[in-house]
C-alpha cells in the first residue's frame, strides 16, 4: 500500500502543476487576444456573439480540454506502464472515468492499483472544480457589467 501511496502522491503533484502552468499559458494565451481587441482590456469587454468573443471562448474550451487531456493521459501511461490495465485503451478509459469521478467500476484494473484509480478520483474532481472557478473568472470578462455601461464592441 506505501508504494502505492506514494506513486498517487507523485501523480497528484504531477497533475497539480499540469494544471497550474496549464492555466497560466491558458491565461497569457487568453490575454493576449484581449489585448489585440483593447490596449486597456479592462476598459472594453468583448462580445461574447461577436466573432471575437466566440474565439476566445472557444480557445478557452479547447485550452482546457487539452490541460485535463493531459493530465488524464498521465495516469493512463502510468497505469499502462505498471501493467495495471490490460491494454492502453483500457487504460485511457480507466483513467478518463476515474478522473471524471464517474467510476463506472474497477474491474478492469489489477487490485494492487485500485486505490491509485480512486485517488485519481479525488485528484481530477479537484482539478475539474479549479477548472470551473477559471472558467467562470475568465468568462465573467465577457458579460456587461452594470458599473461600466454596456462596454460592448
Amino acid at each position: 500500500m506505501m508504494l502505492e501511496l506514494t506513486v498517487a502522491t507523485a501523480m497528484v503533484l504531477l497533475t497539480v502543476g499540469t494544471h497550474a502552468i496549464g492555466l497560466l499559458c491558458l491565461g497569457r494565451v487568453l490575454a493576449a487576444l484581449e489585448a489585440r481587441e483593447s490596449p486597456a482590456p479592462a476598459a472594453v469587454r468583448l462580445n461574447p456573439l461577436s466573432t471575437r468573443g466566440a474565439l476566445y471562448t472557444v480557445t478557452l474550451v479547447l485550452g482546457l480540454f487539452v490541460i485535463h487531456g493531459l493530465e488524464i493521459w498521465s495516469y493512463a501511461a502510468l497505469f499502462y506502464l505498471l501493467e495495471a490495465v490490460p491494454d492502453l485503451r483500457e487504460a485511457v478509459y480507466f483513467s478518463s472515468i476515474s478522473y471524471g469521478s464517474i467510476g463506472y467500476g474497477d474491474a478492469s484494473i489489477d487490485p494492487e492499483w485500485k486505490l491509485l484509480g480512486a485517488i485519481e478520483g479525488i485528484n481530477g474532481a479537484i482539478l475539474l472544480g479549479w477548472t470551473v472557478a477559471f472558467f467562470v473568472t475568465v468568462m465573467g470578462r465577457l458579460l456587461p457589467s452594470a458599473e461600466r455601461g454596456s462596454g460592448f464592441e
